[in-house]
């Protein structure tokens, strides 16, 4: 846990370091001044802090996740017990025609998932958690490794990337705005003070919105990394990897909880949990694999 935390201290330390110092390198003026807001310069100053941000994460994907998860890479080399993994994950690599074959990882959890990362196609990471290992077949396990190898394939790592920068620029930009219109109607010496406190209000509020977007996209993700699998190995072996999921999900969670979602093959959500779910119901992509719609009653089940 101590471990953990300080990566993420220090993470986040170098990235507003980073950022700081290109906004002092660009020559980023400040975008408050006495004749009010400066337009420009407040949305290349968002747009910096959004886009940067989350163009880091990024690049720092795969090995922030070795650090946080405890990925052990398989050497292809010698494999040991896991050659059977490295030469699945290297064989539905040639499949997806992606350009270098990802690094294959384990990491200790009794929970029943697996996850991609990385910053390109050419430099990605498959995970796979020893309770997927001990609770799948090997066929099972073929369908989750092509879901993952789908994710690299289609690019979603720097799509979700682009798309979180964005609506952070987005929700930086407004909730300045109108924290600076809400400012301008008290007196003059509280304006500072609660152009503050309305600014941070509506990061909060707006940063929720936009975490909803994200989550949309990323659900739509999900169900094109399943019809990805299909292709590579067959809809059949991505079914039974869902279903084995659905039997078993629930029984394991993992400790970290929401700080890994989106690393996750599934996810739980309800009511309005549903609209900030990184992944979509297991019902839900199961039919979609099946061709299948569900009914009514079920959707409501499933949500």
């Amino acid at each position: 846990m101590i471990k953990r935390i300080s990566l993420f201290l220090i993470t986040n330390i170098a990235v507003m370091f980073t950022i700081s110092l290109l906004i002092n390198l660009l020559g980023v003026r400040p975008y408050l001044s006495a004749n009010g807001i400066d337009y420009g310069a407040l949305m290349v100053f968002c747009l910096i802090w959004g886009g940067v941000g989350s163009l880091i994460s990024l690049l720092i994907s795969k090995w922030s996740a070795k650090m946080m998860m405890g990925v052990k890479v398989i050497s292809p080399t010698a494999p040991g017990e896991y050659l059977w993994l490295v030469n699945m994950v290297e064989q539905i690599s040639r499949s997806a025609n992606l350009p270098k074959t990802p690094e294959v990882g384990i990491y200790e959890s009794p929970e029943v998932n697996a996850f991609a990362t990385g910053p390109s196609k050419s430099n990605s990471l498959v995970a796979f958690s020893t309770g997927i290992l001990q609770s799948m077949n090997r066929s099972e396990i073929e369908g989750v490794a092509a879901h993952e190898v789908a994710h690299i394939a289609n690019g979603d790592m720097v799509t979700m990337t682009l798309i979180q920068g964005v609506v952070n620029a987005f929700v930086m930009f407004f909730a300045r705005i109108i924290g600076f219109a809400i400012s301008q109607q008290v007196e003059e010496e509280k304006r500072p003070m609660v152009r503050m406190f309305v600014t941070l209000a509506l990061d909060i509020v707006l940063g929720l919105l936009g975490a909803m977007v994200t989550a949309w996209f990323s659900r739509q993700r999900e169900f094109r990394a399943d019809a990805g699998s299909a292709r590579y190995v067959g809809r059949e072996k991505m079914i039974a990897g869902l279903k084995n999921l659905q039997r078993r999900y629930g029984h394991f969670e993992d400790e970290r909880g929401q700080a890994i979602a989106s690393l996750k093959i599934s996810g739980k959500s309800g009511g309005l949990l549903a609209l900030i779910a990184t992944h979509p119901p297991l019902e839900q992509r199961i039919a979609a694999l099946q061709g299948v719609p569900l009914q009514a009653s079920q959707l409501g089940q499933a949500a």
